[in-house]
């Protein structure tokens, strides 16, 4: 179960939206150095205002454009526990699940949260709730084999941990 504070955002929320491509290059060797600039267009100095498991809640198409693994990673470092959004990038919603970032499609939560709601993210049952607006949405479940690999931490520490991926050690 993730339980945090809802932070609303928009539709087509890009990957250039979460981390400009301008620091790419710039901080290769250090990423907490872009710590600063993660939604910096969005909501100004977003880093110092973000909890630790706070869920973003956003519209369609989040994470979309480039394939930057930086995006869902950073997200994770500054601390969000979780997004919920009507739709995804595809190669967003793969990279967060591979670093760990548990992301869940749902149609209902999205348009009735609001900043500051508390949320709930149940992966294994399927269930996403705004606690603070009593609404309640069934959502498809993490398939076992995601949640191990979010439990881990990601695709590489569930590799380091247990020797292969879920589906090929089996």
């Amino acid at each position: 179960m993730i339980r945090g504070r809802a932070i609303k955002l928009g539709d087509d929320v890009s990957t250039d939206h979460i981390i400009s491509g301008k620091y790419k290059f710039e901080f290769i060797d250090d990423m907490s150095k872009m710590i600063p600039h993660v939604l910096e267009d969005v909501i100004p100095e977003f880093y110092k205002k973000v909890s630790k498991g706070d869920i973003i809640v956003a519209g369609r198409n989040f994470g979309k454009g480039s394939s930057r693994e930086h995006a869902p990673r950073l997200l994770k470092m500054v601390g969000i526990g979780a997004v919920v959004a009507k739709s995804f990038g595809f190669i967003f919603y793969r990279n967060s699940v591979n670093i760990g970032l548990p992301v869940v499609k749902a149609k209902v939560v999205p348009d009735t949260a609001e900043s500051g709601d508390v949320i709930e993210v149940d992966l294994a049952r399927g269930i996403v709730r705004d606690v603070t607006k009593g609404v309640e949405e069934k959502v498809p479940p993490y398939p076992p084999e995601f949640l191990e690999v979010v439990s881990e931490g990601g695709i590489v520490e569930y590799i380091k941990k247990r020797g292969g991926l879920p589906w090929s050690i089996r």
